[in-house]
């Protein structure tokens, strides 16, 4: 496993938002006393969605004194798990997945539509630092491949051309809207129902 890039440059400190610290408290409260390092990865997550979408090491050494463990503990979660971002990623992380059932739907448009938009290389910020992106392994939406992740939300059923819109609407700061972009609801069949149609109510 390669080692993940830390960011050169750091901020000095960092403090969980009021708001983000009663989620902290009510996470922590899940576990029992002697055992609440074991919120050491909802923690992490937290910060990184706090610091458009990634975790500096003075997160790491924050979230170590609230949870009374040694830093190197919350080093080595956050080093070894690839949904934490150590370095900026931008306020828009959009990750491609071309694990096999994605990439023989296309996904390497999806990919080319990236370099495009975004940047020619993985992990490298666009011009207004807003945007970075990744390939990544399975999602977990195969069969509404391809597909790709931009922070929490889903963008399923794309093409080369549908994709380059999604990114144009991120580059001017729009929102744009997830889900299938074959109009689709969920994972259904396109055009209804193919299969057990003649099943009669009991």
């Amino acid at each position: 496993m390669s080692l993940k890039k830390i960011s050169k440059e750091q901020p000095e400190d960092f403090e969980f938002s009021d708001k983000n610290l009663e989620r902290v408290k009510k996470s922590i409260s899940n576990y029992p006393q002697g055992k609440q390092q074991s919120a050491v990865m909802s923690l992490l997550y937290i910060a990184q969605e706090q610091n458009q979408n990634w975790i500096p090491l003075a997160a790491m050494k924050y979230i170590a004194k609230l949870l009374n463990v040694p830093y190197i503990k919350v080093f080595e979660v956050a080093t070894f798990y690839s949904m934490y971002n150590l370095s900026p990623v931008g306020k828009n992380f959009i990750q491609v997945c071309t694990t096999t059932p994605c990439m023989i739907r296309g996904a390497y448009e999806l990919v080319q539509a990236c370099k495009e938009k975004i940047s020619e290389n993985e992990n490298e910020l666009s011009n207004d630092k807003s945007c970075s992106w990744v390939e990544v392994e399975c999602l977990g939406a195969c069969v509404n491949a391809p597909m790709m992740q931009i922070n929490n939300d889903y963008f399923e059923d794309l093409n080369k051309e549908k994709t380059l819109k999604i990114l144009d609407q991120l580059i001017k700061g729009e929102s744009p809207k997830p889900g299938s972009y074959r109009g689709r609801l969920n994972s259904e069949p396109e055009n209804n129902r193919k299969t057990l149609l003649d099943i009669k109510n009991a």
